[in-house]
């Protein structure tokens, strides 16, 4: 019998994928997962020289790619380009060689306030003019210029005639030429990662994502008003509160409308600020939920699949997000206990997840096969199903991470 050619393996991996999310019955169950940097200490590379080094870095993740052969894959796309972001001068952020020492170490973000409370108004009534003229300012040393710029919703008649008051100042010219700089060696990034996705298709992979998003309520909690703010926000100016989600709900079904029409149209959206150690359930169904339902039940519409990435544990708040179509969405699981979390969305929604990481560390091949067998013994034979580390991958034995794949490939067929 001949081996299957790449563009068998490939047609084949995307209907695997996309019958599990939508909780028909595939040959087997899949194995994925956003492996973070871990491809790259399976390479022996550094992390720093993996943000560096485009070349390296696709090397890295077709070591990976070679050796695990997961049914989707990431390749290279979170080593951001480090060059990049230091000709940008990202102050939101400290990666290896520029704020960390350890050149091994993940890229950190740096929580912090880049939306004053009083600004609140000003993101609702504007959110494109408040995010050129003040946050991007904030974040980013080489874009401080945009301070100076006058709302563009000002152009209209004669409005043009003001465009010398900063387009001619030395901080604007300068934001330009920093901005040029920056935006050539992004260029160079995504030439990268758009050769790797050839090379990968070539071998009969398909990619994982088509679109990345942020639920509405970290848009304001992550990216603008920081952790600490956020959560005394929802006492001390409710209603700013809720105007503003209103807004970044928009701008999440945006964001994730990219996936639209995609050979796997999934659009990943990491869950931070919603947990039990952030908020209390009536928090949850007030602020974040009906936000977030809003959004996904958006996309869904737009024909996209939305993977929900529950980090923490969300035992307590299983019947609240069970509110959704069936197999319409993955969610992803990490701490919550995958026997409680099957009993309430099994069959409904797509499961994915959720090998203890510290398993995958400290453990044995043995035991990792153990907690696949119950895993999969557990949903007996309903489909839904997406094997997966519990959390984003940095670290893990070689052995532990491939009897994951091989375990699942092998005693995860239906029948």
């Amino acid at each position: 019998m001949s081996e299957k050619s790449a563009e068998q393996l490939y047609k084949e991996r995307e209907a695997r994928v996309l019958a599990a999310a939508r909780c028909e019955q595939p040959d087997r169950i899949p194995v994925f997962g956003p492996f973070q940097k871990y491809p790259y200490q399976f390479a022996d590379v550094t992390f720093q020289d993996a943000m560096n080094d485009y070349a390296l870095a696709r090397q890295a993740c077709h070591k990976f790619l070679d050796y695990f052969q997961p049914d989707i894959d990431f390749g290279p796309i979170f080593a951001y380009p480090a060059k990049a972001m230091e000709l940008y001068g990202w102050k939101a952020f400290k990666w290896a060689g520029h704020g960390i020492d350890d050149p091994r170490q993940m890229y950190q973000y740096i929580d912090g306030e880049y939306m004053t409370a009083d600004e609140y108004d000003e993101f609702t009534f504007d959110p494109s003019g408040f995010m050129l003229g003040k946050w991007a300012p904030r974040q980013f040393k080489s874009m401080e210029g945009f301070a100076q710029t006058i709302p563009w919703r000002r152009f209209m008649w004669s409005g043009w005639m003001n465009l010398n008051f900063f387009w001619l100042t030395p901080e604007f010219q300068e934001t330009l030429r920093a901005i040029q700089a920056g935006a050539e060696e992004t260029n160079k990034w995504w030439m990268s990662q758009f050769q790797y996705w050839g090379e990968a298709k070539e071998k009969g992979f398909p990619m994982a994502f088509a679109a990345w998003d942020w639920p509405p309520f970290d848009i304001i909690g992550d990216t603008m008003r920081g952790t600490r703010n956020i959560l005394a926000d929802m006492r001390r100016r409710p209603g700013k509160v809720h105007d503003a989600l209103e807004v970044a709900t928009q701008i999440f079904i945006e964001y994730g409308s990219g996936a639209a029409g995609a050979p796997i149209p999934f659009t990943w959206t990491w869950v931070h600020k919603a947990t039990r150690e952030f908020m209390s359930d009536g928090q949850f169904m007030e602020f974040y939920w009906p936000y977030l339902r809003k959004g996904i039940m958006a996309l869904i519409d737009k024909g996209i699949i939305p993977v929900i990435y529950w980090e923490a544990d969300w035992e307590s708040r299983l019947e609240h997000i069970a509110d959704i179509p069936y197999g319409k969405v993955i969610y992803h699981l990490s701490n919550t206990n995958f026997e409680r979390a099957w009993d309430a969305l099994g069959g409904k929604v797509c499961l994915a997840g959720n090998v203890p990481n510290v398993m995958l560390l400290g453990g044995t091949p043995d035991d990792v096969k153990a907690y696949c067998k119950k895993m999969i013994d557990y949903t007996k034979g309903k489909p839904g199903l997406v094997m997966d580390a519990a959390i984003m991958l940095d670290e893990a034995r070689p052995e532990n991470l491939k009897a994951m794949f091989d375990f699942t490939r092998e005693y995860g067929v239906y029948r």
